[in-house]
């Protein structure tokens, strides 16, 4: 028996085609992002569906095309509307573990650009000048590095810092203190997180209790060079509120991976101590090869009456 895998997902495409499917006949369709598509008729009758963080994975797409399986090829699972795929009874896999050292590294490299203001200073150069800059710069062993969420990509980033000397704060309300003890972490409330925090790192998922939740109330607790970086989920932070913070000084600078909108039509903010990347924390070769055979063994499962080791909810196991 023959079986369709579709994936808006580009950048496992080339180890997707060339994927071991355990003996199962399985034809891969890549649909061109580029391109208007109806996702539902371009899914209907597939096996498994896999897709990209940008693809939403409506009610009405999980209705229509009724796919076996749904695949994020990624960590995050904001795009797919969990609560209609268990209503239908489709499972939801992703790939939790594929970049993690990849985000903390590029976690730590915002905090690093964003503390000693590379950008500022980089594009002074690049116009003639060789001056230091009147905002001061503190050195960051005397800093208070807070995390919003303490996951295993945040956990990483705790492991990275380990050496410079910080302090270490996480807020998770889900998380065992044991945890954050092991990575030389306190577990704190978010209140206490906000106003000890220099460096305010986001790594939280897009939930309807995270959405918006690092606002002007956050950026008026932080001091006045305080920095804020997210690579977590863009919406998580307050934009406007955040702008605002940056021109009226009430923190220094900040390093954004991700944004509410992507691509955005504009960036939030023009602040000189802003360094913007476009959501590219996940990217290494390892990640990509990773990622993919981890989707092609989630769908693999699936083909052969087994559940997914990625499975999302595990609740559905029993139905």
């Amino acid at each position: 028996m023959s079986h369709r895998v579709v994936s808006t997902d580009a950048k496992t495409a080339d180890v997707l085609t060339t994927a071991d499917w355990g003996g199962h006949e399985v034809t891969v369709e890549i649909l061109d992002a580029d391109q208007e598509v109806d996702l539902a008729g371009a899914v209907d009758g597939a096996t498994a569906l896999v897709v990209d963080a940008g693809t939403q994975v409506t009610e009405r797409v999980l209705r229509e095309a009724a796919p076996g399986l749904v695949v994020r090829a990624g960590i995050g699972v904001d795009n797919i509307d969990i609560a209609a795929a268990r209503e239908l009874s489709i499972p939801v896999a992703n790939v939790p573990e594929y970049c993690i050292e990849e985000v903390a590294t590029q976690s730590l490299s915002l905090l690093l650009s964003a503390w000693r203001q590379l950008r500022p200073y980089d594009e002074q150069v690049r116009a003639g000048g060789w001056e230091r800059r009147e905002q001061p710069i503190r050195r960051l062993s005397t800093a208070t590095v807070g995390m919003v969420s303490f996951g295993k990509i945040a956990q990483r980033f705790a492991d990275l810092l380990s050496g410079f000397g910080c302090e270490l704060l996480a807020y998770d309300p889900y998380l065992d203190e044991a945890v954050a003890d092991a990575h030389g972490v306190d577990l704190v409330e978010f209140d206490r997180l906000c106003r000890e925090s220099d460096v305010l790192s986001v790594h939280a998922p897009l939930t309807p209790e995270t959405e918006g939740l690092v606002d002007e109330t956050v950026f008026s607790a932080m001091p006045d060079d305080g920095v804020v970086v997210n690579t977590g989920r863009g919406g998580v932070i307050d934009e406007e509120a955040l702008a605002v913070a940056l021109e009226t000084g009430d923190i220094g600078g900040a390093g954004l991976d991700v944004l509410a909108t992507e691509p955005p039509e504009a960036v939030p903010t023009d602040h000189p101590n802003v360094v913007y990347t476009p959501h590219t924390g996940w990217y290494s070769e390892q990640a990509i090869q990773e990622c993919g055979t981890t989707v092609a063994e989630a769908a693999v499962a699936f083909l052969d009456g087994e559940t997914p080791r990625t499975l999302v909810d595990e609740s559905w196991i029993s139905g």
